[in-house]
């Protein structure tokens, strides 16, 4: 699979297509895509979403993706890496938790602007960035860097309402470090094991339980095991994915293994849960 680098801290490029043009592929660097016109569906981690004009996706580094495009369909697109966060100023105090923000958003996938009001302002900052960028006019870079931190800070600000509410203005940093490890290594269970936690971030594991339910109101197994759920979840509403995949690509033993957690954890088995959700849907 194909994996693309930026050579600067940020790039926009506008784009009317056909029909995609790259198979699946990752970035090692953050891309905001805009439906300006065009529907089709947006393919990520396996997932599919249907597309509409003013929807608005954030690639993240290592997530791979691609698009079906069923009308002509004119993207923008905003990338950026993880210095141009660190070095333009942007939210400077908060930093950490903007990364982290926008890191974990590849586990809530699909349309990141939840909320209309944002809706409405983005699109007027996308007219504004692509006159600027095609007219250079006098402080056009200055101006359009203004317009790129605030549409950023606009689509972290529509990602953190959808975080744990462990994500505050005031949490401390190791918390954000250990809730961040977690959400990388999600899929790999032995490396979310209590033991294995403590010991990356040297903190004794009898410790490390009251740390974390002090600082995220809630046990860390407890976390963890809400945090599987919500991807189990997701996948049976908005994939495919037969059950025996889902459960490989979460690190369960087996399918049994899977239908036994989730059953424990929602009350009904993963079939059962996803005929409910389509029926509705």
């Amino acid at each position: 699979m194909n994996r693309e680098a930026l050579y600067q801290q940020f790039e926009i490029v506008t784009k009317t297509l056909d029909e995609c043009p790259k198979l699946e592929h990752s970035h090692m660097f953050f891309e905001l895509v805009y439906i300006m016109e065009g529907t089709g569906k947006q393919c990520i981690n396996q997932n599919k979403f249907d597309y509409h004009p003013g929807h608005m996706f954030l690639i993240t580094p290592q997530d791979c993706h691609s698009f079906d495009i069923e009308t002509t369909t004119t993207f923008f697109f905003l990338r950026f890496t993880d210095i141009y966060i660190k070095e333009s100023g942007l939210w400077k105090d908060k930093v950490e938790q903007l990364e982290y923000i926008l890191q974990n958003v590849s586990h809530k996938p699909g349309c990141i602007l939840k909320n209309q009001t944002d809706k409405q302002l983005v699109k007027p900052m996308v007219d504004a960035i692509i006159r600027e960028y095609v007219n250079r006019d006098l402080y056009n870079r200055e101006l359009i860097e203004h317009l790129v931190n605030t549409m950023i800070v606009v689509v972290a600000r529509n990602i953190a309402k959808y975080l744990p509410e462990t994500v505050g203005d005031h949490t401390e940093g190791k918390i954000m470090d250990i809730l961040q490890y977690i959400h990388k290594h999600i899929y790999e269970p032995d490396k979310i094991r209590a033991k294995t936690i403590s010991d990356e971030f040297g903190i004794s594991e009898s410790y490390l339980g009251r740390y974390f339910k002090k600082h995220a109101e809630i046990s860390l197994q407890n976390y963890i095991t809400n945090y599987r759920l919500q991807l189990i979840e997701h996948r049976l509403k908005h994939s495919d994915l037969r059950i025996g995949e889902i459960a490989y690509s979460l690190g369960f033993s087996d399918e049994s293994h899977l239908n036994k957690f989730f059953k424990k954890g929602m009350g009904m088995n993963p079939l059962a849960f996803r005929k409910i959700h389509r029926n509705s849907a």
